[in-house]
């Protein structure tokens, strides 16, 4: 990076999620104001999409020294009125922080309602629509899933905590505690059922994604299979023959054949 930052009056522009502070102690070990950072909001599965129709462009420097950047992010997408705002690098890496995290903590809330109609016998997804009809809350971003998963908002949630170490707080730790509880009550409300093999059907966390890492099924597979309860899975677009040491199938016959009681983290 180095010898990018002595090309002339080359802008460097980070993109990835980093800690708060993290492009002004850049700035200062390389003495220069020509490293920003500028989040990016692409949804898995919606890379492209999210790109021409941006929600926000965000360019954590002066307006001065990041308009020629701002301007090709405008002029490649095809929406025409994107809020631009400039600001300091580590409020525009705050940003991007508390952004994934609130979508943490609606994720986890759906998810404990989702817990709650399942204890109770209610229709979580009548429930749910009907709690979205207030404008306050709005119908998106809530699907109950396993629990909140991938690779970005738990990531993003930890990071975000650790800035809070000097700072009274208590959602966000509850944010990430959910997890591990949501994943305790899927599992237990299976084992319930008292399946010999339990089919996952699909690795895949939302519709269009392709993106299984930190998948949240990895803890309920774990969960069970310690219960005895043997695994075994359908993902037509997983290549191997295992996944986790659990049978992995591309044959949907198959797969309903061998599995006792199917589960499916959304809908697909």
């Amino acid at each position: 990076m180095l010898a990018t930052l002595l090309a002339g009056d080359a802008l460097v522009v980070i993109k990835s999620t980093v800690p708060v502070g993290h492009t002004q102690g850049l700035q200062g070990v390389y003495s220069i104001d020509r490293i920003v950072f500028s989040p990016e909001f692409l949804r898995g599965g919606q890379a492209l999409n999210d790109n021409l129709h941006p929600s926000r462009i965000i360019i954590g420097c002066l307006e001065e020294s990041g308009a020629g950047f701002a301007k090709l992010l405008l002029d490649a997408a095809e929406k025409t009125d994107v809020k631009t705002l400039f600001m300091p690098s580590t409020e525009a890496e705050a940003m991007k922080l508390f952004a994934n995290t609130y979508l943490a903590m609606r994720v986890s809330f759906f998810n404990a309602l989702d817990s709650y109609a399942i204890a109770a016998g209610l229709d979580t997804a009548k429930t749910i629509d009907s709690v979205c009809l207030d404008d306050r809350i709005g119908d998106g971003y809530n699907n109950p899933s396993f629990a909140c998963g991938g690779y970005c908002l738990p990531k993003d949630t930890n990071q975000l905590l650790a800035n809070y170490k000097s700072v009274p707080q208590n959602s966000i730790q509850a944010t990430l505690s959910s997890n591990s509880t949501r994943k305790d009550f899927i599992a237990d409300t299976i084992i319930g059922m008292r399946p010999r093999v339990l089919g996952i059907y699909r690795l895949v966390m939302k519709q269009g994604s392709d993106n299984f890492r930190a998948n949240a099924i990895q803890g309920i597979m774990k969960r069970l299979k310690a219960k005895g309860i043997e695994v075994v899975i359908y993902e037509p677009t997983y290549a191997a023959d295992t996944y986790f040491n659990s049978k992995a199938l591309r044959s949907l016959d198959e797969f309903k054949g061998l599995s006792d009681v199917i589960i499916s983290n959304r809908i697909h």
